[in-house]
């Protein structure tokens, strides 16, 4: 079964980053950062570090896992991430590269409900999970 991690990166001002996707012929829509589990990651978390820096040049710690989604030849896990620094100049990610990919474009929101429904945000299970642990109060267990 093939494994993905992504993260949901919070910054120091209370905002997400997100990755606007833009393709041809298709409504944009935004996708937390990460990607595939590789073999030779040493863990799922080694693996979300690994996306993070190639995606955005971003070093994050990782705080605990937020949910996990599961299909029949998929497992995508999601984690909560405190995130000082990145650099979306600097991404390395071959993806950005690749041909017929579309855009990739960061971008910053506001870690609020309203912020949420102001995005298109992939897959709609970890959207709505957000919104609800935001509305919950449950999103914040970070010390400053």
């Amino acid at each position: 079964m093939k494994e993905r991690v992504r993260a949901v990166l919070v910054t120091a001002d209370e905002t997400m980053l997100v990755i606007r996707r833009t393709k041809p012929d298709i409504p944009q829509y935004w996708v937390l950062p990460g990607g595939g589990v590789e073999p030779s990651d040493e863990s799922r978390e080694a693996a979300l570090h690994r996306e993070i820096h190639e995606e955005i040049a971003g070093k994050a710690d990782i705080v605990r896992l937020l949910h996990t989604m599961e299909s029949d030849d998929e497992r995508q896990l999601f984690y909560l991430a405190r995130i000082a620094t990145w650099s979306f100049e600097d991404r390395t990610g071959p993806e950005f590269s690749a041909e017929g990919r579309g855009e990739y474009a960061l971008e910053e929101i506001p870690l609020t409900v309203e912020g949420l429904e102001g995005i298109d945000l992939k897959p709609e299970e970890i959207a709505h999970i957000l919104r609800g642990a935001i509305s919950a109060g449950t999103l914040a267990p970070f010390s400053h």
